[in-house]
């Protein structure tokens, strides 16, 4: 199955470039709103699934034993740009579970704001595990494992005691089996399934309304979602996609980026989750696919919609500032009738 161009980039009035993809929309009973393209196609959701990853964080009871709030609940869910503040955070939370950066197993990488990178190669210092984007992810995971008395080390293996929560957390949540014949690495050295975007979708819907979860699980799920719509600059940072969506609807859109052009959303207030796939795997393109779909399911509320709208169709410009073209959805997707 061929999927829909869903995205075309403009350099001046002509095409340069277009990009296929799939979206599905579900409500909590898997009931499907929504979906354009190969929805059954199995998926690396990547960096899209922290919120689920850190379940056992919420219900093992480790984040109320070490008093998180919703700043580090977000962390636990983010993929960060490594600015102070997420470094900062991401120390703190290892450091009331007794433990440092040495135990991260995430790795090291440069911030990814430009001005943050070029600001730590001016001070002499590299960059440490603390600025991987995914270090609020692992304090998670470690303090998951201190809190129930699991050995710490190899804890990002595939195997280890937290990975198995994980799976678990992901199979319940999503009801997609996670065997090892779609097991691969995840960039931050975790195990990662691919399932149906439809699972992933379904998934999210699951988290926004607590369908067929048990009290503590639909409680930890809820307080997830609510700790990074309230604190989304902990979720993303500056410019970023994640943050700024969200913030254009304060405690109504739940929104998070994966790898290789995957978005996933919650919308707690109706019920709904979504998931998007960007064949390409180019995150200009899938940026613009959510927005527009978030833009069509808000299109009875005019300003909303508009900056929805605004964030999906825009100018690139070249380093003199110089617009020479546009990202811009295509008719499948401004037309879609989402009820």
């Amino acid at each position: 199955m061929s999927n829909p161009v869903l995205v075309e980039v403009f350099r001046g009035e002509t095409v340069e470039s277009r990009h296929r993809g799939s979206v599905i929309i579900t409500d909590g009973d898997g009931k499907i709103v929504f979906s354009l393209g190969d929805i059954e196609r199995p998926t690396f959701p990547r960096s899209a699934i922290k919120a689920i990853q850190a379940l056992p964080l919420v219900e093992s009871g480790a984040a109320d034993a070490y008093g998180f709030g919703n700043e580090e609940l977000a962390m636990a869910c983010a993929s960060h740009s490594g600015e102070p503040e997420h470094v900062r955070r991401a120390a703190d939370m290892l450091g009331r579970a007794g433990l440092d950066v040495s135990a991260l197993e995430c790795g090291a990488h440069w911030p990814y704001q430009q001005p943050v990178l070029i600001a730590l190669a001016q001070s002499g210092e590299t960059p440490t595990a603390l600025h991987n984007n995914c270090s609020g992810k692992h304090a998670g995971f470690l303090c998951t494992c201190r809190h129930l008395g699991i050995e710490t080390r190899g804890y990002s293996a595939l195997g280890s005691p937290e990975q198995d929560m994980v799976r678990d957390a992901m199979e319940a949540v999503t009801g997609a089996a996670h065997t090892l014949d779609h097991c691969g690495t995840d960039g931050c050295s975790i195990p990662t399934y691919a399932i149906p975007l439809k699972n992933l979708a379904h998934g999210f819907a699951r988290m926004a309304t607590g369908t067929g979860f048990e009290p503590v699980r639909a409680k930890a799920a809820r307080r997830l979602l609510d700790a990074t719509m309230a604190a989304p600059f902990y979720v993303a940072g500056t410019h970023r996609a994640c943050t700024e969506l969200m913030e254009m609807a304060p405690g109504r859109i739940f929104v998070k980026t994966g790898a290789e052009g995957v978005f996933v959303g919650a919308l707690p207030k109706l019920g709904l989750g979504i998931a998007v796939k960007c064949d390409d795997g180019t995150t200009r393109a899938s940026e613009a696919i959510i927005a527009t779909v978030l833009a069509r399911i808000f299109r009875n509320e005019p300003e909303l919609e508009s900056k929805l709208d605004r964030f999906a169709d825009r100018e690139m410009r070249n380093w003199n500032g110089i617009t020479y073209g546009v990202v811009s959805p295509t008719e499948a997707l401004t037309d879609a009738d989402i009820n």
